[in-house]
């Protein structure tokens, strides 16, 4: 084999479109772009969403709800998955992303109380709810918020 015979698969490269260069090209003088309008000019172009003047569907729609800006979502755990730690051990954000509990984004932990917890637990999480924090330190173990 020759390194000098090498070509592209047939029909895989394509000429490029040379606009503007003269009446013999097919596409000179508007250069495709047909006479007048927004598609004609310079930087001329059609926003998402634009529907020729008519009211947009986006504005035609009523709006509902309330989307708040400074919503905290929380990653949900429940105690009976911390049923998988040794007894004594400190439970923390990095200890859950190594033990594939918390992944992605949302950095912030809630314990919840599904499920059965039977050893001491040193659990480290940004909120708790009531009963996760009595089942913990019942146990003698220790909710810690941060």
């Amino acid at each position: 084999m020759d390194l000098s015979l090498l070509r592209p698969a047939p029909g895989s490269m394509k000429k490029r479109k040379r606009v503007g260069r003269g009446p013999g090209s097919g596409l000179g003088k508007t250069a495709g772009r047909g006479h007048k309008g927004s598609g004609a000019r310079s930087g001329g172009n059609i926003p998402p969403g634009y529907e020729g003047g008519q009211m947009p569907l986006s504005r035609r729609l009523p709006k509902r709800g309330f989307h708040n800006p400074f919503r905290q979502e929380y990653t949900i755990i429940n105690i009976g998955s911390l049923e998988r730690f040794e007894a004594g051990s400190v439970v923390d954000l990095d200890v859950l992303r190594q033990s594939g509990l918390v992944s992605g984004r949302k950095c912030k932990v809630k314990i919840l109380a599904k499920g059965e917890l039977t050893k001491a637990l040193t659990v480290r999480a940004h909120a708790f709810s009531a009963q996760a924090r009595e089942k913990i330190t019942a146990l003698g173990g220790t909710a810690e918020v941060g």
